[in-house]
């Protein structure tokens, strides 16, 4: 909410600078996002009337004007505007005046005449962007005045941040009440007395939908000049709000809406038949809004009506039909109460939005309805003149106010302030709550317009708003403290996080909802039924909850691609989410914690000694295996919807299945227009946490014997299953079996391929003799060739 620091001051004034306002106003939970000056830095203007303009001698676009500025000597002043004329007043600046933007006025010669001064527009004056002439000053402005102390421009502008159960404060009267509870200063409020009628004209009200709206007020209004001129301290405070000036009547409204708080409409009454009825939609019903848009209008939808016709969405916007405009005489003024919950999100719904809106769906003072229509009616017969007729008002059960208990002993130990009774005591008497007190118990009416004081926390928050946050002592905590323990078959995932921040990864978070179309390429889930959609969601495009924490890393790598980045090492620890109907503690959501990685780019960081070798499957299962040291991991073929269906293997830790890595398809490699496939990696993070207990085995003292073995096999004989093959018979001496090369071609038989290993063999208790060593070997090459029909090569 934007408001004028003069307005305020007229309701409340401190003695406190603009500054130091703003940080009260900010500390008590308003918060001031903007503090700015209606004008900039700027002397010697002043209020000047245009006494006589003649047409430059050599220049036809130039006068020659003769201008008063209250010295009782005419100045002459050369002026290039448009529209100069006798007797207008302008802003003028003298010589010897500073202007913004750093310009000096001097006296001077133009085009052989002197000019003493020059006159002024809004533009060059910093005050609008308007540069099509000069400011024009009303009749009645006092020559010689200073035009910042006329046009107010030493005034300050505050925008404040309200929260939304702050809607009392959506006014200059709000405000001013928080002002003088906060310093203490006495809050003056206008002069509202109740307008006499002065005709007998009423229209009837008729409530239909009591609960949406409560209370309704009515008076007709007659003989009033809609094109009367809105008064220049009206606008001045309207614009400074942030709301420009329309026509009287409707910046009366607006005035009033921003002065207490209470939105009014104004309908032309010559248009209106019968009664006024405040009731639901009915069907198939449609409007023309003042915006000029036709809405047809849910059931939900509380309407202001009359007898023939609808007239306005009721507390968001009027129609266009029963609108006032410059040729009304007549009108109807409306001042309503209308119910948060029956308000609330309805503009939104048809993509538009209002200040009337805003404030009832967060709450309105019901208890000034009728004071804002009273205050409405005096400035409009102060401005437009008119016939006022009696207030008619239909009223049915308004919002209770229930009492709320407050313990002083409670509050005190919430805030850890030993404020004491007499002193809660008068900080409710500053927000001029209605309350009663029992010893050191007190028992709080809201007011009326106070929708957030429900239970006794909300009062302690008002106690501490006003207190101070800045004055609460925060003292550094004590308590005896014992370190936790750490149990040594698990693993902090920090140390997992900081491994992977070793091996040059660096963490992203990413959101948990994303595209359908990433669960579709990554996940495979092609039917709308896997998906679990948001019922409301923040994005278009985060409408889903994430399977896989894949689609975010490949969104990442993007990023990074399209900001020249050629090397990218990433990593996410976070959740994925799973339909699963016996799920705990979200019932039919099974939750696990992932980890994911990304690699892409160079295999080293770029140096005269890395190379070019990209990143390969390869150099991602060494981090993994690195990050699972000493555990000893399975891969497997996989077939996985995001990965290259040749180049990705499950990972098997004891027979349980950890995750999966792999290079990312081809597919998806040309639709996220990536230059290369990256490898990715997912795995189970609650997993990756268990770690074995180090257990302690015997290191021989002996020396190995290694030896190297040729086999040809069939070529679709997986390294892995030849490992588990041999593993039952393997001879005991055999304490490691490696591959170290693989060949297929000349020498070969077709289909066949040659398979090199390194057997080492050790024992812990003697030195092998060669006969040990041969005995071991010739058992190995049993078991290959009677399990996998292996042939020694030649």
């Amino acid at each position: 909410m934007k408001f004028s620091e003069s307005w305020l001051r007229t309701f409340v004034d401190p003695a406190l600078s603009s500054d130091e306002l703003s940080h009260l106003l900010t500390m008590a939970g308003l918060e001031v996002e903007d503090l700015s000056p209606v004008a900039p830095a700027f002397n010697q203007v002043l209020v000047a009337q245009v006494l006589e303009v003649v047409k430059h001698p050599d220049a036809d676009r130039l006068n020659v004007c003769q201008v008063d500025v209250g010295t009782g000597t005419p100045q002459q002043i050369v002026c290039g505007a448009p529209n100069v004329a006798a007797g207008l007043k302008v802003p003028c600046a003298l010589p010897g005046a500073e202007l913004p933007g750093d310009f000096k006025i001097k006296v001077a010669k133009v085009r052989g005449i002197e000019s003493s001064g020059m006159l002024c527009s809004a533009k060059e004056l910093g005050i609008a962007e308007d540069a099509s002439g000069l400011l024009v000053l009303p009749a009645d402005a006092p020559v010689g005045q200073a035009i910042r102390e006329y046009l107010d421009l030493d005034d300050q502008v505050f925008e404040i941040k309200l929260t939304p159960n702050r809607a009392d404060c959506l006014s200059l009267l709000g405000v001013a009440r928080e002002v003088g509870a906060i310093t203490g200063a006495t809050t003056k409020l206008p002069q509202i007395d109740d307008v006499p009628a002065s005709i007998a004209d009423t229209r009837a009200v008729v409530l239909d939908a009591p609960a949406a709206c409560p209370l309704y007020c009515g008076r007709i209004v007659k003989e009033v000049d809609a094109k009367a001129p809105t008064p220049e301290w009206m606008k001045r405070r309207l614009e400074r709000s942030g709301i420009r000036s329309i026509s009287a009547l409707v910046d009366i409204t607006n005035y009033v809406m921003l002065e207490l708080g209470q939105p009014l409409h104004a309908f032309d009454n010559t248009h209106l038949e019968g009664a006024v009825h405040a009731r639901m939609a009915l069907p198939e019903e449609k409007l023309l809004l003042l915006n000029e848009q036709i809405i047809a209008v849910d059931a939900d939808i509380l309407m202001i009506s009359d007898d023939a016709k609808p007239l306005a969405m009721a507390g968001i916007m009027g129609g266009e039909e029963s609108g006032i405009t410059l040729e009304t005489r007549e009108l109807f003024l409306e001042s309503a109460f209308f119910a948060p919950a029956a308000i609330a999100g309805r503009a939104r719904r048809y993509g538009f939005a209002s200040d009337a809106s805003h404030r009832f769906e967060r709450g309105v003072d019901f208890g000034g309805t009728r004071r804002a229509i009273e205050r409405a009616t005096q400035l409009i017969l102060e401005i437009c003149g008119g016939q006022a007729g009696p207030v008619v008002e239909a009223k049915a059960e308004l919002p209770a106010r229930q009492p709320v208990r407050l313990r002083t002993a409670r509050a005190e130990k919430v805030l850890g302030l030993p404020l004491g009774a007499e002193r809660i005591a008068g900080l409710f008497k500053g927000l001029a709550l209605d309350f009663t007190q029992e010893g050191d118990e007190f028992l709080v009416t809201p007011p009326s317009w106070r929708f957030d004081m429900e239970i006794e926390e909300d009062l302690i928050e008002e106690i501490a708003r006003l207190y101070g946050y800045d004055n609460i002592p925060s003292p550094a905590p004590r308590a005896r403290m014992a370190m936790l323990r750490q149990p040594e078959a698990q693993r902090p995932a920090y140390r997992i996080r900081q491994m992977l921040a070793d091996r040059g990864y660096q963490e992203v978070v990413n959101f948990a909802f994303v595209e359908s179309a990433w669960e579709a390429d990554f996940a495979g889930k092609q039917d709308e039924a896997d998906l679990i959609r948001l019922a409301n969601p923040i994005a278009s495009q985060m409408a889903v909850m994430r399977s896989t924490l894949i689609g975010g890393l490949v969104a990442n790598l993007v990023t990074n691609l399209k900001r020249k980045q050629t090397r990218v090492r990433l990593f996410e620890v976070g959740r994925s989410f799973h339909r699963d109907a016996a799920a705990r503690p979200v019932a039919g959501y099974r939750q696990p914690w992932r980890l994911s990685g990304l690699a892409f780019g160079g295999a080293l960081p770029d140096g005269w000694a890395s190379g070019p070798r990209k990143v390969d499957f390869f150099d991602v299962k060494g981090d993994i295996e690195a990050l699972l040291a000493p555990a000893v991991l399975r891969f497997e073929r996989l077939e996985h919807p995001a990965l290259h269906p040749g180049r990705a293997a499950r990972i098997l830790i004891d027979g349980y299945e950890l995750g999966c890595l792999g290079e990312l398809h081809p597919e998806w490699v040309q639709k996220y227009e990536l230059t290369a496939p990256p490898v990715l990696f997912e795995l189970d993070f609650d997993a990756l946490k268990a770690a074995s207990v180090p257990a302690y085995a015997e290191v021989s003292k002996f020396p190995a014997v290694v030896r190297d073995l040729a086999v040809v096999v069939d070529r679709e004989l997986t390294l892995q299953a030849l490992v588990d093959g041999v593993k039952k018979d393997l001879p005991a001496l055999i304490t490691d079996l490696q591959l170290f090369d693989v060949y297929a071609g000349k020498g070969v038989p077709e289909n066949k391929k040659s398979l090199a290993l390194r057997i080492v063999m050790q024992d812990t208790q003697r030195t092998l003799q060669d006969s040990d060593v041969d005995a071991a070997m010739q058992q190995l090459i049993v078991s290959l060739e009677q399990n996998f029909a292996a042939q020694l090569r030649a």
